[in-house]
Order: structure tokens, then sequence, then C-alpha cells
């Protein structure tokens, strides 16, 4: 495995980005009336240290010009260390392009880059201009974006921290020895390293899809929208320039995407509910979820169908009852055992789910009596009318007769 070779120059590059930040830095010395009279850009050189205060004692004659050799700012790097804080999965992959092949890149290493950083000058107010440049921006974070791989155009933010500021007067000696006033602050980078680039015979991403919810538990969190991009053509290539279809849906129906199935399904995860009692009892649990509110809706149809409905609906509550039941009954047990208030949450949640199912089974039996109630007056409710077919002359004489036989009735 060891032995591919690549270089990235990763660490070059964030040692020359945290150089480049302090390169612009100027002091200024002024007269009496408080008109500059010089200005200075202060040095930059990449060293420890000793290694300039060893030159300034060596070489007594530079005493003089003074504006040549100090003041002066060194930095080095002091460390190299692994940052566990940001790992992330060992085997997980990213693709990019170079511009014409589709390359396949790993999760790049976190690791945080030590420096120091000395300003070393003679008088202390060159001292005091020079920090106060450079304390207000970091707070304590700067960040400098840095092109870490650049066959793949791979760009990331590199917060620069810095860690503490500590001073020293290096003066000892009679008066003619030379004096130093020292500045160190130490500076952490968080930056990445990448291991080789392979190429990869996948295909591009041609879909984005990101679903957002109520809150960050999305066992329990609705989906309210859903966010999809996809390329504009579809059939681009990695290296041309195209544009973006984007896309918001909005839902409200709690279904959860299934990448397998690649559908909306009803889902909702129950493991970590059962986990504890899983582990206690040493077996596996097998859930069944109530995809959603089960709402009884009687449409006008023959009899016998709404029979079987009612009967069909009817034995399924029943089902959930007594499946419910039975797991209540295994949780209180483990309750009173282990004694654990997320035990007694679930079966409280249990139980809710059992009076609700038991509410639906009597809803139910009030709905099938209003139907047979609605079918009865419909029976009862018959109206039978008399018609007489003929002319007027046979209606007047019909009349006639009538009237005579309810007077003799009478």
């Amino acid at each position: 495995m060891l032995g591919t070779y690549y270089y990235h120059q990763i660490i070059r590059k964030t040692i020359i980005s945290f150089g480049t930040l302090f390169n612009e830095i100027y002091i200024k010395h002024k007269d009496k009336d408080g008109d500059p009279y010089n200005e200075l850009r202060v040095p930059l050189a990449y060293g420890p240290m000793q290694k300039f205060l060893a030159r300034i004692e060596q070489q007594p004659d530079l005493n003089k010009p003074v504006a040549i050799t100090l003041p002066r700012i060194s930095f080095e790097m002091t460390s190299i260390k692994y940052d566990s804080s940001r790992k992330v999965g060992v085997t997980q992959t990213f693709k990019a392009s170079d511009g014409t092949n589709l390359k396949k890149v790993f999760m790049p290493v976190p690791y945080n880059i030590g420096f120091e950083l000395n300003i070393l000058t003679k008088l202390n107010d060159d001292a005091l201009q020079i920090v106060e440049q450079i304390l207000p921006y970091f707070q304590p974070t700067f960040t400098l974006t840095v092109d870490l791989v650049d066959s793949i155009g791979e760009k990331r933010d590199i917060p620069i921290i810095l860690d503490s500021v500590s001073f020293k007067d290096d003066y000892e000696g009679d008066f003619s020895t030379r004096r130093s006033l020292i500045y160190t602050l130490q500076f952490t980078a968080k930056t990445y390293l990448f291991g080789p680039i392979a190429n990869t015979t996948d295909g591009l991403i041609r879909k984005v899809q990101v679903d957002m919810y109520t809150s960050t538990d999305t066992t329990t969190a609705k989906r309210e929208m859903r966010y999809t991009v996809i390329p504009d053509p579809i059939d681009v290539n990695s290296g041309d320039d195209f544009g973006f279809n984007e896309n918001w849906e909005f839902f409200n129906d709690s279904k959860t995407y299934s990448p397998t199935q690649q559908t909306d399904i009803w889902w909702v995860n129950m493991a970590n509910d059962f986990e504890s009692i899983d582990k206690a009892l040493n077996t596996k649990s097998i859930i069944e979820v109530e995809a959603k509110p089960l709402e009884i809706e009687l449409i006008k149809s023959t009899s016998s169908d709404v029979q079987k409905d009612y009967e069909y609906s009817r034995a399924q509550l029943y089902s959930l009852i007594e499946k419910g039941q039975e797991t209540l009954n295994g949780i209180m047990e483990l309750a009173a055992e282990t004694d654990s208030p997320r035990a007694y949450e679930v079966a409280g949640q249990i139980l809710k789910s059992v009076a609700d199912t038991a509410d639906k089974l009597i809803d139910l039996q009030k709905k099938m009596r209003t139907i047979e109630d609605d079918a009865i007056k419909t029976t009862n409710n018959v109206t039978n009318n008399a018609v007489f077919v003929g002319s007027t002359s046979e209606l007047q004489k019909l009349l006639k007769q009538g009237f005579l036989n309810n007077k003799d009735n009478s």
C-alpha cells in the first residue's frame, strides 16, 4: 500500500499561507508634533528566533543600522499533530474532476500544524504597533481559503487559531549590550492531508436531493421540504459549462425517502426505543408500525361490502390492541426489574397507543350503527302514489259516484 508516489504540497502551502498573513505590516515613527517622519515595512523571514538573536550578538557592528536588522518578524512550524475531533469515516470517498477525467478521492485526514511567530524589536513602541495590527483579527480564529489539491481544484477553509501571546525583554550585561524585545505568538492551523488520487469509472452525480426536517432528530421529526438540484442539460460532462435546475417541494405526509427503494415510504424508526429491551432479554424486536392514524371512511356501497369492510377493520383493530398489550406487559416487567426511566417512558408511549386504538374501535362501532340506522330509515320511508288514467268526464263520474256512496252511508 505504501510506496505510491504523490505530493500535493499541502504542508508547504499551509506554511506559505500562514506567513502571507503577516507580509504587509508597517510601523511608523513620529516626531514630537505627532507627524510621521519614517515608515518601515517589517521584514518577514522563515526561521527560528534564536537564529536572529545569534546574529545580533555575533555582529555588534550592526548596532548603528538598527532599521535594517530590527524590527523583524520570524515564524516557523513547530509541530504536526493528528486531530481526532475532526475525524471522518476512513472509507468515505467523493468524486472530483481534473477537467478531463473523473477522480475518486478518499476523505482527507485532519491534522493540526503548530506555528510560532516571533516579533523582535529594539523599541517597545515598535513591538506594540506590530502586535496591535495582528491581535484584532484573531477572535481567536482567522480563516484562510487554501487550494490544497490543484489537480482537482479542492479548496478548503483552514482556521488559524491564536493559542497564546507572551513577551520578554532579552537584555543582559552592561549598557553596550544589544537589547531585544521579543513577542512570541503561538498559532494552530487546522488543515487536511489528502492521500493518493485515483481514476474512477463511476458516473457523474446528476441529481442531488435533500430532505429538510422540523428538528435534528429525524427518527421522530416530520419532513417539511425537499430541495432537488439537477444539472441542465442532464447529459453534461464534468468539464462542461452548465447550469442547474432547482426545485423546492413542500410535504406534510411524514414520509421518509428510502435510498434503496428510491421512493417515499411510511417508516418510524423505533429501534432505539427497544434497544435496551433487546439487550436485557437477548432478543430481537420485530416492530409493526401503524403508518398513519386509522380513519374509517364508509362510502355508499352494497350492504355486503360494508359488512366485509367493518369486519376487516374490526379484526385489525383487535390485533393491534392485543399486540400492544403483549408489548406493554413485557416492557412493564423490564421496567420493574431494571428501574430504568427510559423503560417507563416507552411503556407510557405504548399505553397511549393502545388506548388510542381502543378509541378507534369504539368509533368504528358508532359509524357502523349510523349506517344501519340510515338504511332502516330509507326502507320505512315509502310513499305509495295513486295515479288515475282516463278522460275528464270519467273522472267526474267517478267522483260523483263516490260522493253519493258516502252520502248514503252517512
